[in-house]
């Protein structure tokens, strides 16, 4: 758990369960690994058209759900042009 508090006002990029990439500033967490992000924005892959982000605000997913965390580098992740990234969606996660 301890792990999660270096990610805490950074900027993190959430793989979820059922495939969705959330981006957004870890506002904090709890000892389920629930987290609460601010800022935050729903990045939808696809092959036809380039990255899209859906503004989602102040999000809170359940720890249970999250299947990756990892801190973004804001420097690189703004050099890059979304729109001309053409990816297969992730797949949701089956047991």
């Amino acid at each position: 758990m301890s792990s999660l508090q270096g990610y805490v006002d950074h900027r993190v990029l959430l793989i979820l369960q059922d495939g969705r990439a959330i981006v957004g500033v870890m506002a904090g967490y709890d000892q389920k690994s629930n987290v609460v992000l601010s800022d935050t924005k729903e990045r939808v892959y696809s092959i036809e058209e380039g990255v899209e982000e859906i503004p989602l605000g102040l999000y809170l997913v359940k720890g249970d759900q999250i299947a990756l965390i990892g801190e973004l580098d804001e420097a690189v992740d703004k050099s890059v042009d979304l729109s001309t990234i053409r990816a297969e969606p992730i797949p949701p996660i089956r047991y």
